[in-house]
């Protein structure tokens, strides 16, 4: 007759439950899967299948019964780790919006905006576009596969146990915030410094043909070389984009620092 014992019910369980919060954790504020049109049922699936996926071959559980006061303080710690995770991967995603709404401000579109039920607020045109590139160079590039690839590396990086996070840790994640804008402007930047050299012939033309409409005829000159820098500029834009990919995938790892 077979019996089972409880500490083998507890560490089979331990097992399944402490690896899941990490992953939700991750899930529910990494991009692509955090938006509002994936259903929280589908979340909970891809979560608890890779779970089951890599939990034979993660490090051993602590040997910690997962219904006591222990045991929900580890699960609420591994959730903290994986928003954080999912925190340091969004961020890089913000550098593309912020350098979508430097070009829009350039071409004089920053008042294009439409409502995106994705995120639920008034997006700029030109920063869901930079966004939408992103995501798409990001699938093309297996990123997904490089996201649950770090995210089960992650359980050797920052094992499973009662030690919370310094504070260090949350520290790192504010300091990820300064990628934002220093991306941001480096992937703007070609379109920025063309733009700048229209509207200086634009105001070189003025001085020199004062009859001129320049509102009449600096908008189209602005959007039109503001789109024809960007169609250009994307060719180039892959090598950075990968870089700020890179960062992100680094800092899901490296953000966190044990006592």
């Amino acid at each position: 007759m077979i019996s089972i014992a409880s500490t083998q019910i507890d560490a089979w369980i331990a097992a399944l439950f402490f690896p899941l919060a990490r992953i939700l954790g991750f899930i529910a504020a990494a991009p692509l899967w955090s938006t509002a049109v994936i259903p929280q049922r589908t979340r909970l699936i891809l979560g608890i299948g890779i779970t089951l996926a890599i939990a034979p071959a993660l490090p051993p559980m602590p040997e910690v019964q997962p219904a006591t006061l222990a045991g929900l303080w580890i699960m609420f710690q591994q959730m903290l780790i994986g928003i954080g995770m999912g925190f340091a991967a969004r961020i890089v995603f913000a550098a593309f919006d912020l350098a979508g709404e430097f070009i829009g401000f350039q071409m004089g579109l920053g008042f294009a905006t439409f409502y995106d039920p994705v995120r639920g607020s008034q997006t700029p045109v030109v920063a869901e576009f930079m966004g939408l590139f992103a995501l798409l160079l990001f699938l093309s590039m297996n990123g997904h596969l490089l996201y649950f690839a770090t995210l089960a590396q992650s359980f050797n990086a920052i094992p499973i146990s009662a030690t919370p996070l310094a504070a260090q840790s949350w520290l790192n994640l504010t300091q990820l915030g300064g990628v934002i804008f220093s991306s941001g402007l480096l992937l703007a930047l070609p379109v920025i410094v063309a733009l700048m050299i229209t509207n200086f012939a634009l105001a070189v033309l003025t001085r020199a043909a004062p009859q001129l409409n320049i509102f009449a005829l600096g908008f189209p000159m602005t959007l039109m070389g503001g789109f024809v820098s960007l169609a250009i500029g994307l060719d180039y834009m892959a090598a950075p984009i990968q870089a700020v990919f890179e960062i992100g995938l680094r800092a899901m790892l490296e953000f966190a620092v044990v006592r």
